[in-house]
């Protein structure tokens, strides 16, 4: 058994045409319709009818180059899993995150990446549209919340908790707040997508909802933060990206037994038989680095 002829025949068949086998595997014409006359001829059967202006396949062809064209198909990937053991993490990795996932973070992520694999370049589209990985060419994607794509191997980080803080500048004039209905005499800087109605806070014992005024609304998560830090009032934010700010005593943590939501976090690709080294050596370095950013998932 001769593999060239089979896959000559099956890269006839995809390119629609002898000429344009012979221009994308760059032999001669006149190589590819011996081989699959030599093909046709072991067989005993007839696989394509040629046209002056088209190539049909026959009912023998149709078979075969279903069953061909699979067969190939694992001998290449086989082949290319071992070229990609052989290679080192290269090449355009390209990265989807939520846009208000944190600046320094993302930052502080894409610099240990390329310090660790100078010859990788990292591809950033921070969005809060949904992106199909697979139709837009992406490798992988930072997904905070319930997942909507089961299809996806999906490896989680932890989870994101939602906290109460503010400047000491604004409690130092502001009414007291030891419980959350003490909320309503104060400004609450409202991130949209936390609720625009109201606040669901829980301890270890209860759960209550607090009824927002709804006049300072922003859907970003950074000129919230900004807000709080100016002493603008009391946010709701995700306690990582305050870290900073509250060791710089620019926000202090408010009602501390009380919480927001908790948003799982995960990285998500397509499913594949062979990983790229890019992507397997981002996904290493990402697992390492977030999750000492996130609590872990209740």
């Amino acid at each position: 058994m001769d593999f060239n002829e089979a896959a000559v025949f099956v890269k006839v068949v995809q390119a629609g045409s002898f000429s344009a086998a012979a221009r994308q595997l760059a032999l001669p014409t006149s190589t590819i319709s011996t081989r699959v006359a030599r093909l046709e001829k072991r067989l005993g059967v007839t696989l394509l009818q040629r046209t002056t202006r088209r190539l049909h396949l026959t009912e023998a062809g149709t078979l075969y180059f279903e069953q061909a064209s699979i067969g190939l198909g694992y001998l290449l990937e086989a082949e290319a899993a071992l070229d990609a053991a052989r290679l080192q993490p290269q090449g355009i990795l390209k990265v989807t995150a939520p846009a208000d996932l944190g600046d320094a973070l993302l930052a502080g992520l894409v610099k240990r990446v390329q310090t660790e694999f100078p010859d990788l370049v990292v591809e950033m589209l921070l969005t809060d549209r949904y992106i199909d990985l697979i139709a837009e060419g992406v490798d992988v994607a930072i997904r905070t919340g319930e997942l909507r794509d089961s299809s996806l191997i999906a490896k989680s980080l932890g989870s994101i908790q939602w906290a109460l803080f503010a400047s000491p500048q604004y409690l130092q004039q502001a009414p007291a707040l030891e419980a959350p209905p003490h909320l309503h005499a104060h400004t609450c800087l409202q991130f949209t997508p936390m609720g625009r109605e109201q606040w669901l806070l829980s301890n270890e014992h209860s759960q209550i909802s607090v009824p927002m005024s709804g006049r300072t609304l922003v859907n970003s998560i950074g000129v919230i933060k900004a807000m709080a830090e100016n002493g603008q009032g009391v946010a709701l934010l995700p306690t990582f990206i305050c870290q900073p700010a509250q060791r710089s005593q620019q926000l202090v943590r408010v009602l501390p037994g009380w919480l927001g939501r908790a948003d799982a976090v995960h990285l998500v690709y397509p499913q594949q038989r062979f990983m790229p080294p890019k992507l397997r050596a981002f996904i290493e370095v990402a697992v390492a680095e977030l999750k000492t950013q996130f609590k872990e998932a209740p």
